[in-house]
């Protein structure tokens, strides 16, 4: 963790490339404290900066940002505060999550709103228990879409995309936490192509146009729901995604493509090893150059 970092730094400890997956443990900036941290050393590390990291856990943030890209997302609000719920004035139904969590937490059964008493009621329990902000938006019931992505900027390319299918004992409507972690029993993935469905092509051109306005980095997510019309809409940035083979998201739709998990980690580390500078004493850039 951070902590941990900071006293190996100042024990004298310095790599050539630190692999980032430390996600935090307090705070709507948490996954920016480790980065921030290395940069301050001018050690370089995979995946997205400070400011990325950040920008994308507010998940309203992220909104604001693809959408002044020209990127669709669904209409939203933040409630901050109970009486917040009176100011909204969006059509149900609603969906409503904690505002910077990740893995489905604070999602269930309840998360799909289909009117104003039910939205302060659950607004009320998701401020009350997670102690952050709470983001309503107008509920897509088209398919949910799941977009791998690996490297940065123009060199962005898409690894696959998977389609989350709820089974019939799942949770209804929602992509839950419960649903996740039994995803085994409540979900089918399936893989799907653009030369085969016109939807998923719109979804990986939106996905990578979303990753390239955010400046997400190296490799990661971008998380789709459709509308009633079948259009593709960003919900979320995952830049510091999951990598637990056989139950991430980003390993599975990587092994299903013919993408094995050892080549995923060097695509990762291959785009994050352009940015090390050769002139910093004691470092071997050599160490991370391809044969």
């Amino acid at each position: 963790n951070a902590r941990q970092l900071v006293t190996r730094l100042a024990a004298g400890d310095r790599w050539d490339l630190v692999f980032n997956i430390a996600e935090g443990l307090r705070g709507v900036a948490r996954e920016s404290q480790v980065p921030a941290i290395l940069d301050v050393y001018e050690i370089p590390y995979t995946f997205s900066d400070p400011l990325v990291l950040g920008v994308c856990l507010h998940k309203a943030l992220a909104k604001m940002v693809v959408r002044a890209a020209g990127v669709a997302t669904p209409d939203f609000a933040v409630i901050e505060r109970p009486e917040d719920v009176a100011g909204v004035d969006l059509p149900f139904p609603l969906f409503a999550k904690p505002l910077a969590e990740g893995t489905g937490k604070g999602i269930d059964a309840t998360s799909k709103i289909a009117d104003r008493s039910a939205l302060n009621r659950v607004c009320a329990d998701l401020l009350a228990r997670f102690r952050q902000p709470v983001l309503i938006e107008t509920f897509l019931p088209g398919r949910e879409l799941t977009v791998g992505l690996v490297g940065t900027g123009p060199e962005a390319e898409v690894l696959g995309t998977l389609e989350i299918i709820l089974l019939p004992q799942a949770e209804p409507d929602v992509y839950s936490y419960k649903n996740k972690e039994l995803c085994d029993d409540l979900v089918k993935y399936r893989l799907v192509r653009p030369q085969d469905d016109e939807e998923v092509r719109l979804g990986e051109a939106l996905a990578l146009k979303a990753w390239r306005a955010l400046g997400c980095r190296d490799g990661g997510r971008i998380d789709l729901r459709s509308d009633a019309a079948g259009r593709p809409h960003f919900m979320e940035a995952n830049p510091l995604a999951g990598l637990h083979p056989g139950h991430s998201d980003l390993p599975m739709l990587c092994e299903r493509g013919g993408i094995d998990y050892r080549t995923l980690i060097d695509r990762i580390v291959r785009s994050a090893a352009k940015r090390l500078q050769p002139n910093v004493p004691g470092r071997n850039p050599q160490m991370l150059t391809a044969p």
